[in-house]
């Protein structure tokens, strides 16, 4: 049972206030797989949409039916054909497709429309509509293969499904299309939800798979990507589901839709983790600097007094009064995460060619993340283009690791005049020198 006086919680609602308000008004697209619905956390997922919705977020459910079709062919004992792992849907199986889908969303509409007391559904009141706002056409001949009823999106209404969203109704898309002519195509879930994020404009597309996100070939999990990032990522990827997830995601990206989400259908509140959290559950793939090592403005001077003053009431770093970061803020370079600031560090120069390397701090939440060398590197690469041939620091408690990145010891003799005249002997500072190359 969640213990909602804990100081963990009220921090975590801390910390999402300012999610909630820039996601308020603004529209998603989720895209749920078969498995997804299958999913025995389906339920959990459908009542963090059902939270999304009561805070706002204009929302669009495209939901898929690939186990659900399988199942009902395998039952039928109808073989299907494939190619490129794309199915083939002749007049038969579309009877079928036309079935699970159908299924599908009777069970989506009806988890939405849940409002049991004691329950997280109690008094939603969440207002669910569907209809032919996606126009197909036939996917035709590829490779003298014919895909009969397999289709591609054509046309998303996009203008239909704006004023719905207005009226405050959550959109539920499928994998069927109709085209001009009256047919029936069964397309392919992540085309659907990718062509309507991009028609919308969508401010995010969030795609549900079986894993946390994209990984590695050593396990690791890919946080954030840069497009140029993920299509390097994409040329080795072997895992089929994470490969038409990417794709989408790429699509969206290259079409202006500012973050697509790759994240888990089988954990429990990855949906809220990712939208709420500064570090996600999943994988995001944005054009925007989601982490980024820069110079600080005036305008980053709240950040970085949030992140130092705990040090300085530890006694880690010397206390600088406002008006001092005001004056100096300009000498700050620091490590922004998703707005905010993670890391800091300045330069202050001096007339002899060196400069000192002050109020180096890396937020405790990620040390031993490689923060601290990302931000030295910089700085480093900073004072070269400003000429400076050596870079000195004094420090009380983190000696080593200054030692393990080519500081040496020094004494406060060899400081420059004026900061020698500054040194506070009481602080007992250790002195380190770098000579830049």
């Amino acid at each position: 049972m969640v213990d909602f006086s804990s100081p963990e919680y009220i921090q975590f609602f801390r910390h999402s206030s300012p999610y909630i308000n820039a996601h308020r008004g603004k529209t998603f697209v989720l895209m749920l797989s078969g498995e997804a619905v299958q999913d025995n956390n389906f339920a959990n997922t459908i009542h963090d949409i059902a939270l999304l919705n009561s805070l706002g977020v204009r929302l669009v459910l495209v939901i898929g039916a690939r186990p659900q079709i399988d199942e009902r062919l395998a039952h039928s004992k109808i073989t299907c054909a494939y190619y490129k792992n794309i199915r083939v849907t002749d007049k038969n199986i579309l009877e079928i497709v036309k079935d699970a889908v159908g299924n599908v969303r009777t069970k989506t509409e009806a988890m939405l429309s849940m409002g049991l007391a004691n329950s997280p559904m109690h008094n939603a009141r969440i207002r669910v509509i569907s209809g032919n706002f996606v126009t197909a056409k036939p996917l035709g001949v590829l490779d003298g293969i014919d895909f009969q009823h397999t289709g591609e999106v054509r046309r998303v209404d996009h203008e239909v499904i704006h004023q719905q969203l207005d009226q405050g109704y959550v959109v539920l898309l499928n994998c069927l299309g109709s085209s001009p002519t009256g047919e029936v195509f069964n397309l392919a879930a992540e085309d659907v939800a990718t062509q309507t994020a991009i028609a919308l404009k969508a401010e995010k597309l969030i795609a549900f798979g079986k894993a946390q996100g994209i990984y590695t070939h050593s396990g690791q999990l890919l946080k954030a990507m840069s497009p140029a990032k993920a299509r390097e990522v994409i040329q080795t990827q072997e895992n089929e589901e994470a490969l038409r997830l990417m794709q989408s995601a790429l699509a969206a990206c290259a079409a202006n839709v500012k973050r697509s989400h790759i994240i888990s259908h089988s954990i429990d509140g990855a949906l809220l983790q990712e939208l709420f959290t500064r570090d996600g559950s999943g994988t995001l793939i944005t054009h925007a600097g989601y982490e980024e090592v820069r110079q600080a403005s005036i305008e980053d001077i709240g950040g970085v007094l949030e992140l130092i003053e705990p040090l300085e009431e530890q006694g880690i770093l010397v206390r600088r009064s406002r008006k001092q970061l005001e004056r100096e803020i300009n000498q700050f370079m620091l490590i922004e995460r998703d707005g905010m600031t993670i890391g800091c560090a300045s330069i202050h120069p001096f007339t002899d060619d060196s400069a000192e390397l002050a109020c180096f701090a890396i937020h405790s939440d990620y040390r031993g993340q490689s923060h601290g060398d990302q931000l030295l590197t910089f700085c480093e690469e900073y004072a070269n283009s400003h000429g400076i041939k050596n870079l000195f620091v004094l420090t009380t408690r983190t000696a080593h690791w200054f030692l393990e990145r080519g500081f040496q010891p020094a004494k406060v003799a060899d400081l420059p005049e004026e900061k020698q005249a500054l040194y506070n002997f009481q602080r007992n500072s250790k002195v380190f020198v770098k000579k830049l190359k």
